[in-house]
């Protein structure tokens, strides 16, 4: 804002044709990772994402409708700005056989890929978010109960909840428990060889690693990804949504309907199985 606009000095001064000038310079005109330190400059791509753009433009209207809330503008310029339409991505769910292969793919024996393995089984059995997995600690789980209780601040909405896990998970988190107190003091469950906390970058490459190890093509390997898995995968086995809806910690059912993408196989099954029309047939046969 500085650089394009250098008479705006106050929060204030923003006009709405100016927001619509930066999400233009972000789509078509800002260097993705300029700067990196990693990233060489013939690497970095010109445009960010509509994915990217969304998520910054979520960030400043939050901040100017606080300060809209707060009296301390006169007119909100993000009022009438809209985020980007987005394209539905159907591939951003592994199907059974990937899941299977890419379980396969962790070295059990070894410490590293026992904790690995249990943290995606935590995933796919409860869906937790990335940032509530990594933090979770042996208190926070009943095992006798098989609930991890999230206090507020581990969750993305400030709100504390309750997510099931089976007794296979249960029993795993115990293993991880156990084989983490023979080395470290802590109550942490998922941390490094050298008792460190993971961080959601690293354990998101040991999932692209993973995923590429299956030979998983096409698909992103995010903890974000595992999260979209167990959501659909549950509405396949029967889950209500309104439950779901607890379980993953969605404050408004519309976020969730994003996660619950079926794919073809998916809809003629289910249209096989429920379509009223062979139930008209049979009965005037």
């Amino acid at each position: 804002m500085n650089d394009k606009y250098p008479e705006v000095e106050y929060a204030g001064d923003i006009t709405t044709s100016m927001v619509r000038d930066h999400i233009a310079f972000m789509k078509y005109d800002q260097v993705r990772y300029e700067g990196h330190k990693y990233i060489w400059e013939e690497n970095q791509r010109i445009g960010l994402s509509d994915t990217t753009v969304n998520i910054r433009l979520r960030t400043l209207k939050a901040i100017f409708n606080q300060l809209d809330r707060d009296e301390l503008l006169e007119i909100n310029p993000f009022t009438k700005v809209k985020l980007i339409r987005q394209d539905v991505d159907l591939t951003n769910c592994l199907t059974d056989d990937e899941v299977k292969a890419i379980l396969a793919q962790s070295n059990q024996r070894d410490f590293v890929g026992f904790g690995d393995y249990v943290a995606i089984v935590t995933i796919l059995d409860s869906g937790l978010r990335i940032s509530e997995l990594l933090k979770i600690s042996v208190t926070d789980i009943d095992f006798q109960t098989r609930f991890i209780v999230l206090p507020g601040e581990m969750n993305k909405n400030r709100k504390p909840r309750m997510v099931s896990i089976s007794a296979h998970t249960a029993k795993l988190l115990l293993q991880l428990v156990e084989e983490n107190r023979q080395f470290f003091t802590t109550n942490r469950i998922f941390m490094s060889s050298f008792g460190e906390p993971v961080t959601a970058t690293h354990f998101n490459k040991r999932l692209k690693y993973y995923g590429e190890k299956a030979g998983v093509t096409g698909k992103k390997m995010t903890a974000h990804v595992y999260r979209h898995t167990w959501a659909r995968a549950m509405i396949l086995n029967g889950a209500d949504p309104c439950t779901l809806q607890k379980m993953g910690g969605w404050s408004d059912i519309r976020t969730m309907r994003r996660y619950i993408q079926m794919d073809i196989d998916d809809m003629r099954k289910s249209h096989d199985e429920y379509s009223p029309a062979d139930r008209f047939i049979k009965r005037r046969k």
